[in-house]
């Protein structure tokens, strides 16, 4: 049976269920799948962390090394994100280099790093003009069962926290703790039919015509956002699926980061 055929039975089947007033597997609109996050699970990393949302399961490791800053900000450390989408971990994913869903992944993550200011990027300055910190995020998803971003976006942020600034290895002085000023949380929901799901697996993304991602610090300011899909959102219904994305990062973060500051 054919990709397309598959896609079209799975939406007929969301479509079916939600009508009922349900979703797929019995959670609540706004209900998130069983979280776990485990960190320090990569010895040669200086963070990581695995994290499973449902049957999605993503791994993050960090990586820092001394680098030649930017030119146009020759006094702030650098923050590089890849995302790799293991062809094991979907028969939707295919070997090769980065494509147009790893590359929108990595810049999703990226952006809630940089949009909240996440991290003091000028403590990050070794030698200003010279050299600075150059940290590599770098996002594995080894199952996919839908809602990577929020998964990865996690994963990113607890493999920064209570991070150790490698000094000694390269033979410099200076604060050991990465310099954290925040801890943005994301939140993916999706608009199927009339109704706004949180947390959409896999057969749930297939059958959404719209999907946004809200990007939320802990004091609930907004750092970024990231609509995809062809439908279009009402104004209401983006309110609704913002309201969602505060209410359901600070839950995320109280539950799950909170170990971790």
């Amino acid at each position: 049976m054919g990709l397309e055929i598959m896609d079209d039975i799975r939406k007929d089947y969301v479509y079916d269920v939600l009508r009922s007033g349900k979703r797929v597997d019995g959670r609540g609109f706004r209900e998130y799948r069983a979280i776990s996050v485990e960190r320090d699970v990569m010895k040669r990393a200086e963070g990581s962390a695995l994290v499973k949302i449902g049957d999605t399961e993503v791994l993050v490791g960090v990586k820092l090394e001394p680098g030649e800053p930017f030119s146009d900000a020759p006094d702030k450390g650098i923050i590089m994100t890849n995302a790799e989408l293991v062809p094991m971990a979907s028969p939707e994913f295919e070997p090769g280099p980065p494509n147009e869903n790893s590359v929108e992944l990595a810049r999703v993550v990226d952006r809630g790093i940089r949009g909240s200011e996440a991290i003091d990027l000028e403590k990050l300055c070794i030698e200003e003009g010279e050299k600075v910190w150059m940290i590599f995020i770098d996002i594995h998803v080894l199952d996919n069962d839908g809602n990577l971003v929020d998964a990865a976006a996690l994963g990113a942020i607890a493999s920064l926290l209570n991070f150790r600034i490698p000094n000694e290895r390269y033979g410099l002085t200076g604060e050991d703790s990465l310099p954290m000023r925040d801890t943005p949380v994301a939140v993916t929901t999706v608009k199927i039919g009339g109704d706004v799901l949180a947390d959409p697996n896999l057969y749930e993304e297939s059958a959404a015509t719209s999907r946004l991602t809200v990007i939320s610090n802990a004091d609930g300011a907004l750092s970024g956002m990231q609509k995809s899909g062809n439908g279009e959102l009402k104004e209401e219904e983006i309110a609704e699926m913002v309201e969602i994305g505060i209410e359901k990062a600070k839950e995320i973060r109280e539950n799950y980061l909170s170990n971790f500051l």
